[in-house]
């Protein structure tokens, strides 16, 4: 599912003098494991979630997922692909305030030019509690109701990996176990791999039998 080899990614400071933001030496994660990406803010973990979306091209390495070698895409090519084998769910889970709940998780199939499906949509939506609530839109849904309008668009489109960006950020602790326990069931059902970046604790007792990286040191727990 996952390999990555000396894979490196910096920015440029005001000086224009490079600074490293990821050195990864190998990381693999087989196809139907878990994997969590731990470590403080500003550790790299989004960073690489954007680079294992094809958002970010690496700038030195391997990075392939699903068996596709992203640094050999083109940038049109990275977003075609992204669109059928990525399910993304951003931090800011970036709800379109003028579309509503069911066109909201279609996006991603308008965006890459595949077919929406909208009874798969709405059976999602329905097996998460928001059946009622197609029409509705972002701004009359409280904050649990957004989020999991957000994981069944990250999962519309039977992704092979799921990636989510620290989606226990200021949550309880019954809420963080819920939503850990949504995306795991909602992988599952899609037959995808999950991966989340979280600098959050919780979430690795939630997940114990994750493979773990711990940025910015390179440590792979099994």
């Amino acid at each position: 599912m996952l390999h990555l080899a000396s894979l490196t990614y910096g920015y440029a400071d005001a000086a224009a003098t490079p600074v490293p933001v990821l050195d990864i030496d190998a990381f693999h994660l087989p196809a139907g494991r878990h994997a969590l990406l731990l470590g403080p803010s500003g550790s790299g973990k989004s960073t690489l979630l954007h680079l294992l979306a094809g958002i970010l091209a690496p700038q030195a390495g391997r990075l392939e997922v699903a068996g596709t070698s992203l640094p050999d895409l083109t940038p049109r090519q990275r977003d075609n692909w992204r669109g059928r084998a990525i399910g993304l769910l951003p931090q800011q889970l970036a709800l379109v305030a003028s579309l509503n709940v069911l066109d909201n998780v279609l996006l991603p199939a308008y965006a890459s030019g595949q077919r929406a499906d909208a009874t798969r949509a709405a059976r999602l939506l329905d097996q998460l509690g928001l059946g009622g609530k197609l029409d509705a839109y972002p701004h009359a849904l409280s904050g649990g109701q957004r989020q999991r309008v957000a994981i069944a668009r990250a999962v519309a489109m039977r992704p092979r990996l799921i990636l989510a960006d620290e989606p226990t950020a200021n949550l309880d602790d019954v809420a963080c176990a819920a939503v850990i326990a949504l995306l795991a069931s909602q992988a599952q059902q899609a037959g995808a791999t999950l991966i989340i970046a979280s600098h959050d604790a919780r979430v690795l007792a939630a997940l114990p039998d994750a493979a773990v990286l711990r940025l910015p040191l390179m440590q792979v727990a099994a």
